[in-house]
């Protein structure tokens, strides 16, 4: 069977232990979702789409899109979806993020929003109150926060930022205000980038010229992206100092939009198209294959999620006809789309 990709299955540990707290029947979620509580103590690893249908469902009956993240209030289900329909449009990805903020100003429920400052080379994202929370009652909340939350809201943001562009943000730096916690190196894993704690606030800081690249997604790509959060907004990328898992970082996990091509990835990475050929070749492997491998390990974790049907899935990979998904998908397992899901490759994922 492919790999599958995975997040630690700490989160799925911590966002039932917040869900117990509100009186939640923790056995029922997991049933819900079909995730053995076998699964939560041995395993390391968790399916990252299990993790996000467990997170999807416990929004949905929390009635609160901001559970697990900072917000200082509950926001009501259906207010993110509005948040991207009111975003989409926009022609640069700065403008985007001030709308992001507007919308904050606008919604109900949330007492913290994202700022935006663009300074000379760099820019930023942190978070500011919104304009009915004083700054005294900010920092008391931002005080009371369990570190996990603002690492997930910051990761959350970093992710939705980088599909809303179409390609990773690559990070310079992520900051925190607490101190230094004993999994440092998952701080470094989530983010790729230096990371420091007892700062005077949490902010990701990236080159400002991202800020300029236009919005790459449109209100088709939005409606399957929307199906799936927040599976896009959680999975990670592997602890690999190899070349090829550079490659993967920047291929991203968002295969509704063009790749870039073999020149754009070396200039990302600072080296000649020959050299990453020879260093990609010296590990055994090709620019092309790593983009066949990745399009299909996106595929089959796509596919393990019952609630996408197959057109929605050829959307999600980029495919204009349902038609050319089922013969690439076919090429990559032997298999059409219906066959898979009829076999023990599917079921074995939701016994």
């Amino acid at each position: 069977m492919e790999k599958t990709i995975t997040v630690p299955a700490g989160y799925a540990n911590h966002l039932l232990s917040m869900a117990a707290t509100q009186g939640f029947d923790i056995d029922e979620l997991l049933r819900h979702v079909q995730i053995s509580r076998t699964e939560l103590e041995t395993g390391a690893e968790l399916p990252a789409l299990k993790f996000g249908l467990l997170y999807q469902h416990i929004m949905w009956i929390a009635q609160d899109e901001s559970f697990g993240m900072l917000s200082g209030g509950r926001v009501p289900n259906g207010t993110f979806r509005m948040m991207c329909h009111c975003i989409i449009h926009c022609k640069t990805l700065e403008r985007a993020l001030w709308r992001c903020s507007d919308f904050y100003e606008i919604c109900r429920g949330s007492l913290i929003k994202p700022v935006l400052v663009r300074k000379g080379r760099y820019a930023k994202i942190s978070f500011a109150p919104t304009e009915n929370v004083t700054e005294d009652d900010f920092r008391r909340l931002m005080e009371d926060e369990a570190p996990l939350r603002i690492r997930t809201s910051l990761s959350m943001w970093h992710h939705f930022i980088s599909w809303l562009i179409g390609r990773r943000l690559e990070l310079k730096a992520a900051y925190f205000g607490f101190s230094d916690p004993k999994e440092q190196e998952q701080y470094k894993k989530l983010f790729q980038s230096e990371v420091r704690f007892n700062q005077h606030e949490n902010a990701i800081v990236f080159p400002a010229k991202f800020l300029d690249l236009p919005v790459a997604q449109n209100e088709e790509t939005l409606r399957s992206f929307l199906k799936t959060a927040p599976y896009q907004l959680i999975v990670m990328v592997d602890d690999d100092k190899s070349l090829k898992a550079q490659v993967v970082s920047i291929l991203g996990k968002d295969f509704s939009r063009e790749l870039p091509t073999a020149e754009e990835v070396a200039h990302a990475l600072h080296m000649s198209v020959s050299t990453l050929r020879r260093r990609l070749l010296e590990e055994g492997t090709s620019y092309q294959k790593i983009k066949d491998d990745e399009r299909k390990v996106a595929a089959i974790n796509y596919m393990n999620s019952p609630q996408l049907s197959i057109n929605d899935i050829a959307g999600l990979m980029g495919f204009d006809e349902p038609s050319a998904f089922f013969r690439s998908f076919k090429k990559w397992t032997g298999m059409t789309p219906g066959e898979y899901r009829r076999s023990e490759n599917y079921t074995q994922l939701y016994q």
